[in-house]
């Protein structure tokens, strides 16, 4: 036999094979898929997993359905996953209140972020803004940070989730100032009180901030990106005055550790052109947030940088586990 037939031989016997490994699996999906949503509805976490999941269920073929279920900073939903069969059917929005602050600063945290779950896709990134009432002294964000170094202590900060408050410890330290910190439980109480001039200063996402921000309540001081926000591009970026300084809230589909492989794959190829797609850009856009295009790998990756980076603001600011 001469090279040539031979070549074509192995062509022929490859091609099939080829195509069987493009073929979806056919013992998954069989049934309809949950998607827990650890936060509540309405909230940019939950509204991703809606679209994902609206996704998801074109491409498999099976009604993929969410499921709030809201509490502890994204614990509940988190322990349910992990409850449930590690059999593909149950997968998770996870965000990095969840996968990478909770590590962080949560005492005997009932799950492990890194051995009970592992990333299916990148989903999306918001910035976070810092905000003043409208009528505060604060005209900018040096002004701010002026008055902190002057009068240490004296200006409340006010976060609502562990993330915002390591957030602000971070360009606290960069700064060399400090605030007394306020805690809230939730955002929407604690952004009337900032706008009433209870609080001096707080820190939430953009998105949920803009319209306080566009009808005068609050004045946006600066964003967390690595650039302006295009909303408000007169609003610099921290990272102008500390350039190592990047914050932004962010969303992944996870899985179950033991999920097979192969379902994972499959699960990551129909995220990966979801995210790719002009739908998924017009959406990202719609809820003011950037698409965090990455796979399972580059996801775990991008986890694993945002947990060293928080340990390492943590143990600056002496944030301990609680």
């Amino acid at each position: 036999m001469d090279k040539r037939a031979f070549l074509i031989l192995c062509a022929a016997g490859l091609a099939p094979m080829a195509q069987a490994q493009a073929q979806p699996l056919k013992d998954y999906p069989t049934r309809p898929i949950r998607m827990v949503s650890p936060f509540a509805a309405g909230s940019t976490s939950d509204t991703s997993a809606r679209f994902v999941a609206e996704q998801l269920t074109r491409a498999l073929g099976q009604p993929v359905t969410v499921e709030n279920l809201p509490g502890a900073d994204g614990r509940l939903g988190m322990m349910a996953a992990k409850n449930a069969p590690a059999d593909g059917y149950t997968l998770v929005m996870g965000s990095w209140t969840n996968l990478s602050v909770n590590p962080v600063l949560v005492k005997d945290l009932p799950y492990d972020p890194l051995k009970d779950f592992k990333p299916v896709a990148g989903i999306g990134r918001s910035m976070l803004g810092v905000v003043v009432p409208a009528k505060s002294p604060y005209k900018s964000f040096d002004e701010l940070i002026a008055a902190a170094k002057a009068r240490p202590q004296a200006i409340n900060f006010a976060n609502f989730a562990a993330g915002y408050r390591l957030a602000t410890e971070w360009f606290s330290s960069l700064a060399g100032v400090s605030f007394t910190h306020v805690p809230y439980r939730s955002t929407s109480q604690m952004n009337t009180d900032i706008a009433g001039g209870n609080v001096d200063v707080g820190m939430d996402g953009v998105t949920s901030l803009a319209p306080m921000i566009k009808s005068g309540q609050l004045r946006l001081l600066a964003v967390t990106g690595e650039a302006r926000h295009p909303e408000f591009p007169e609003v610099p970026a921290i990272k102008e005055t500390f350039g190592s300084f990047a914050v932004y809230g962010w969303s992944a589909l996870m899985a179950r550790a033991e999920v097979r492989d192969d379902i994972v794959k499959l699960l990551a190829d129909a995220m990966n052109k979801t995210m790719a797609s002009d739908e998924a850009a017009v959406f990202a856009r719609r809820v003011g947030s950037e698409l965090l295009q990455r796979g399972p790998e580059e996801m775990r990756k991008f986890q694993l940088a945002q947990i060293e980076t928080f340990r390492k603001v943590a143990a600056q600011a002496g944030l301990k586990p609680e």
